[in-house]
């Protein structure tokens, strides 16, 4: 009956190792990413450059990948797990906003018509851009 116990409690302690190990890549290419975030804000600063620090931090990243000096393995699970844990960035924008009481009097049904607005926006061009992807993509499956 031990060897049933000892396989598992191998098999878990094979699982965690596994865990750690994803965590730890997980948080350096986050710490990859927030670094090259730096790096561009430092930029935009030190040559005065008239365009926030990241999306010159988007712009270089995307450089960097289509130039193939960053591989995607490198950042992939680190994006991944940013992208999944987004809601929680904006959580203090969002009850930050309490503070603004007389614009949300004044000004909230505007401030709601262009928040719809721009998401149904960004929903459309998204939406757009994805089906172009995917035709383009299917062309070259059938050509190729």
């Amino acid at each position: 009956m031990e060897k049933p116990i000892s396989k598992l409690l191998k098999h878990e302690r094979l699982r965690i190792k596994v865990d750690l190990r994803k965590i730890g890549l997980i948080l350096l290419q986050i710490v990859f990413i927030v670094a090259l975030s730096r790096i561009a804000d430092f930029a935009v600063e030190a040559l005065r450059l008239p365009v926030p620090g990241s999306i010159l931090g988007i712009v270089l990243l995307f450089a960097l990948l289509k130039l193939k000096v960053v591989k995607l393995s490198w950042i992939d699970l680190g994006a991944q797990w940013l992208l999944a844990e987004m809601l929680l960035f904006f959580v203090p924008s969002t009850v930050g906003i309490v503070n603004y009481e007389s614009l949300i009097r004044s000004s909230g049904l505007s401030l709601a018509a262009i928040i719809v607005s721009s998401t149904v926006a960004v929903m459309l061009c998204a939406g757009y851009a994805a089906q172009l992807l995917s035709r383009n993509q299917a062309r070259g499956e059938r050509e190729g």
